[in-house]
């Protein structure tokens, strides 16, 4: 077997995809040689103990850091900062410190000015997800064929880079670099936006009369049922996605609105071409996800 890749692996938060983590790495063997595991909660890090996806917990997040040779920070974005702040100070030297975030300009900005010297910061996204969070919700298959994107500083350390690309192909992933910006405009599209019609399709239900509503939930077809699994997703990390890629989001909104737009004017003048072509785009698209094993 492979030498682990770091002494101690912590991890700042334990959502969805910090306990798919950690629960790799403990199985594994070949991440960390020890799992630190922190939450804001401690009924939240008496459950980690339960489900034994950790070495040790603690409540807070400097101590779980301190020492570390690798710190992710699996937390809500708009905590980022805060997280930041407090940890910097316990940052080990050499330390590779790096996220798991859907935003990246907003985490560069928000976490590099507390980054110390010497401490080697490398953002990155596993492209991975449910609508599911907390401790129970993650499994070592998540990350299996799924797409990681690494978006290193101009000025990083490329060994640092490297270890951490390797941290996640051993959780399964397929590694990818990108730039920041182009990060966020990309995901606004692939999965901000969706998830914003989804909540937006949601309320637009909920706020029908009263009968209406109750036969939308009942006789709920199975595009209605597609919106509201997403729409399931964790409240706070999806507030803070939204106000993080604020101009990304806005922008590809306001392209939809127009297609939609085109779209609302081809049904009421019967433009039935338009229609059948917009829904043929949409079957190809489809057809090129399954191609390309990300359905």
């Amino acid at each position: 077997m492979a030498e682990p890749l770091f002494k101690r692996l912590a991890l700042i938060g334990i959502g969805l995809i910090g306990s798919s983590v950690a629960r790799i790495a403990m199985e594994r063997k070949d991440i960390a040689a020890e799992i630190v595991v922190n939450a804001r909660t401690q009924k939240t890090l008496d459950r980690v103990i339960e489900l034994g996806i950790a070495h040790r917990v603690e409540i807070d997040p400097a101590k779980a850091a301190q020492g570390a040779d690798c710190v992710m920070l699996c937390a809500p974005v708009g905590a980022f900062a805060d997280i930041a702040a407090a940890i910097a100070p316990y940052l080990a030297p050499g330390c590779v410190l790096t996220d798991v975030g859907s935003t990246k300009q907003s985490v560069i900005r928000d976490v590099g000015p507390f980054v110390p010297a010497g401490v080697h910061f490398v953002p990155a996204h596993p492209v991975a997800g449910t609508e599911y969070s907390g401790p129970d919700s993650g499994f070592t298959t998540l990350f299996q064929g799924r797409w990681t994107l690494v978006t290193p500083l101009p000025d990083g350390d490329e060994t640092a880079v490297e270890r951490l690309e390797e941290l996640w192909r051993r959780c399964g992933a397929m590694v990818e670099r990108m730039e920041p910006a182009h990060h966020d405009r990309v995901l606004a599209i692939v999965s901000h936006l969706p998830h914003l019609i989804a909540f937006t399709i949601c309320g637009t239900a909920d706020a029908l009369e009263d009968e209406s509503r109750q036969e939308v939930l009942q006789f709920a077809a199975s595009g209605f049922r597609d919106f509201t699994r997403i729409a399931a997703s964790d409240p706070t990390m999806w507030r803070d996605i939204f106000l993080n890629n604020r101009e990304a989001l806005l922008e590809m909104l306001a392209r939809f609105m127009e297609d939609a737009q085109a779209m609302s004017r081809a049904v009421r003048w019967g433009d039935a071409s338009y229609i059948e072509g917009r829904i043929e785009l949409g079957r190809k698209i489809r057809r090129s996800l399954i191609e390309l094993k990300q359905a």
